[in-house]
C-alpha cells in the first residue's frame, strides 16, 4: 500500500511511503496542506540528511565527495510500513547501497504519525547503529494552504510567535547557501505580517529563534497551532509574484552552508553527531486552535 489514511470524526490524514510524506491533512473540516502543483510539487518533504544546499551539492567525507542534492534523499525515497492502525502509522528508512553512495553511513529512521481529534502529531527518531558517530541535518517542510480558507486575501494572514523574536534574520544566496549578512527581523510585537514579498530573496531563516511554537492565522478566518520540539531553527517560505498558493512553515535542526564554506560534513555549521548506539527524537504538533 503507498498512501495510508489516518481518520477520526471530522479530521483525516493522507501519509505516502514515498518520503514519509504527509501528503493531505484535513482538521475540523477545513483542508489545510497544499494540494501540490507545478510551481512546487510537493505536500510535506521530509528533510535529511541535509536541511538546505551544499555548497556544489557535494558533501565531502574524508577526503571523498558524495553527491548530495539539496535538502537530502529522504524525501524520495520509500520508507517501510511499520505500524498503521485507523489513528496511527509509523514507517521507516534504513541505510543501503543507494543511500551509501551518497551519505557512507549507517542510520535508521523512523516517522510517526498520530492523528488525535484536531490535532495530528509526527514524532521523528533518528539512531546512529554504526560504530562511529553520525553527523546529520533533520528538518520538517510542511506547506499549509494560504489562504487558509477560500475567498480570504493573503494579506490578512499572520504569524504569531510564541514570544518576542528581536533576533536578526538571515538569508541565501543565488546557490541556495546561506550569507553573512545580517538582517533586521520583521516580527514586530511577536507578529509576523504575511506577504508576497516577504519572499523576495527566498526564505526567512531564524537561527535559534526563542520560540517553540506560533499560530498561522487569518483575521477573521481559522487559526492553525503548531508546536515543535528539538529542533533549534526555523524556515519560513513561500514562492513570490504571484504566489502558488502555499506557506511553508519548516522547523530545523541544521540549515544551509554558509556562502564560504567547504569542508568536512561533519564539521558542517548547524549539522549535529549523534553518538554510537545512541537515537534523538524531534516532534512536530499541528493544531487547529
Amino acid at each position: 500500500m503507498d498512501i495510508h489514511r489516518l481518520h477520526q470524526p471530522g479530521s483525516e490524514a493522507l501519509i505516502a511511503r514515498s518520503g514519509a510524506e504527509l501528503q493531505s491533512l484535513r482538521l475540523g473540516g477545513l483542508d489545510l496542506l497544499w494540494a501540490a502543483g507545478p510551481l512546487w510539487p510537493r505536500h510535506a518533504p521530509l528533510l535529511f540528511p541535509v536541511v538546505g544546499g551544499l555548497k556544489d551539492d557535494t558533501l565531502r567525507h574524508q577526503g571523498r565527495a558524495f553527491p548530495m542534492p539539496k535538502h537530502g534523499f529522504a524525501r524520495d525515497r520509500p520508507f517501510a510500513w511499520i505500524e498503521r492502525s485507523d489513528t496511527t502509522c509509523t514507517l521507516e528508512l534504513k541505510d543501503d547501497a543507494a543511500t551509501r553512495a551518497a551519505y557512507p553511513f549507517p542510520f535508521r529512521l523512523t516517522v510517526a504519525y498520530t492523528l488525535d481529534g484536531s490535532n495530528l502529531h509526527t514524532v521523528l527518531d533518528l539512531r546512529n547503529p554504526g560504530d562511529a558517530p553520525l553527523p546529520a541535518s533533520l528538518g520538517l517542510h510542511p506547506a499549509f494552504r494560504w489562504p487558509l480558507a477560500p475567498g480570504l486575501p493573503k494579506t490578512t494572514h499572520r504569524l504569531v510567535f510564541e514570544t518576542h523574536e528581536p533576533m536578526p534574520l538571515r538569508r541565501l544566496d543565488a546557490r541556495g547557501l546561506l550569507t553573512p549578512d545580517l538582517h533586521p527581523t520583521p516580527i514586530h510585537d511577536r507578529e509576523l505580517a504575511l506577504g508576497e514579498a516577504l519572499f523576495n530573496e527566498d526564505a526567512l531563516i531564524f537561527l535559534e529563534p526563542r520560540s517553540r511554537s506560533l499560530r498561522f492565522e487569518a483575521e477573521g478566518g481559522p487559526s492553525l497551532g503548531l508546536r515543535w520540539e528539538g529542533f533549534p531553527h526555523l524556515g519560513v517560505w513561500s514562492k513570490p509574484n504571484p504566489g502558488p498558493g502555499f506557506l511553508c512553515i519548516e522547523p530545523w535542526e541544521g540549515y544551509a552552508s554558509p556562502a564560504d564554506w567547504d569542508r568536512e560534513f561533519s564539521e558542517k555549521p548547524g549539522s549535529f553527531l549523534l553518538a554510537p548506539g545512541v537515537s534523538r527524537q524531534w516532534a512536530l504538533s499541528i493544531a487547529l486552535t
